[in-house]
């Protein structure tokens, strides 16, 4: 059996419980060796096999977890964040289903909500954006074409970019011609929630200055939008006591 386990953001202490009794349990683990923290790694029993992903390729990775099936093992291939978001486990997940070899998935928490708890934010904030955009810069990897930055940009909702920190010139120009005012608000997080994890708010315009200043070239996930530094916003709906509920009758209807 093969699990498929989200680390978490960084923290140690952000796995879930169920990931942590997959790591607990396995003979073999191939962690994502660039971003997940080892840390992690020492809730491995002693007899465990460990691989760093980041030295091998597709064919490296599907070759040990066969030779871990034949052997009657348990394996965990150990994502960052939720494997569902940038962690190529589809194309792992087709060769599994070719070689008839039995997997499930264990979500983690997305450093996307990492980044917010360390801003204290809420992206979806009533009358300023219900949206939430994931996604990134092309670089050697593409991008499809009508997933362009400036095409997200003209809904001005709030936008969370992962692996664009070495292209802030680029992606600002591009987030302004797509749309977003120059000074609407942004946010670097470096390595959130990681022990040195930082953060600066500053608009859309300072992204690549601010990024220079303190010397961040990856590992950090771009925020833009005003609910980054939302002056002011409507009330939710939810606990306006003139609004009705099932579970509660309002003092009139708004």
């Amino acid at each position: 059996m093969v699990h498929f386990v989200g680390a978490g953001p960084g923290a140690p202490d952000l796995i879930t419980v169920r990931g942590q009794a997959y790591l607990q349990e396995a003979d073999v683990i191939i962690y994502a060796g660039s971003l997940v923290n080892p840390q992690l790694l020492e809730k491995a029993k002693e007899s465990c096999q460990i691989y760093n992903s980041a030295k091998m390729t597709l064919e490296e990775v599907l070759q040990v977890i066969e030779e871990a099936e034949e052997a009657q093992k348990t394996t965990v291939r150990l994502h960052t964040g939720d494997p569902c978001l940038y962690g190529a486990i589809r194309e792992q997940m087709d060769a599994l289903d070719d070689k008839g070899i039995s997997y499930d998935s264990c979500p983690g928490v997305s450093s996307f909500c990492g980044a917010a708890a360390a801003l204290n934010l809420e992206y979806t904030l009533p009358n300023i954006s219900q949206s939430v955009i994931i996604t990134r810069m092309e670089g050697r990897t593409p991008v499809p074409a009508k997933e362009s930055i400036q095409s997200f940009a003209a809904h001005q909702a709030t936008m969370v970019i992962f692996l664009s920190a070495g292209m802030l010139e680029e992606l600002s120009r591009r987030l302004v011609e797509g749309g977003y005012p120059a000074d609407t608000p942004a946010a670097i997080v470096y390595k959130a929630t990681w022990a040195d994890e930082q953060k600066w708010i500053c608009t859309i315009d300072t992204l690549a200055a601010t990024a220079k200043e303190h010397n961040i070239t990856k590992t950090a996930l771009i925020i833009v939008g005003r609910s980054v530094q939302a002056g002011s916003y409507d009330r939710s709906c939810l606990y306006d006591p003139a609004f009705t509920t099932e579970f509660r009758q309002g003092t009139k209807e708004p």
